[in-house]
């Protein structure tokens, strides 16, 4: 009584067939790069290099700047006496 039932015939196949549609050409295929451990090492110490060159040119800039303000600071101080 509570068994299913299982149908006498096979599934119908379906109406629908898929045709497969011709591939898209393919590209032609890149060059296989390879990236060396040395690469990696180089680019990495290169740009630990720039940073600490763009952190030095700031701070000297700063530093400039505020000694100019200084500078005119005193001189107008200077100038007024």
């Amino acid at each position: 009584m509570f068994l299913p039932k299982c149908p006498d015939s096979p599934t119908p196949p379906p109406a629908h067939t898929h045709t497969p549609i011709d591939p898209a050409p393919r590209r032609s295929a890149l060059p296989a790069v390879s990236v060396s451990t040395g690469a990696v090492v180089a680019v990495l110490t290169g740009g630990v290099v720039l940073t600490a060159l763009l952190a030095a040119v700031a701070v000297s800039a700063i530093s400039v700047a505020v000694a100019a303000v200084v500078l005119r600071s005193l001189l107008r101080d200077h100038n007024r006496r």
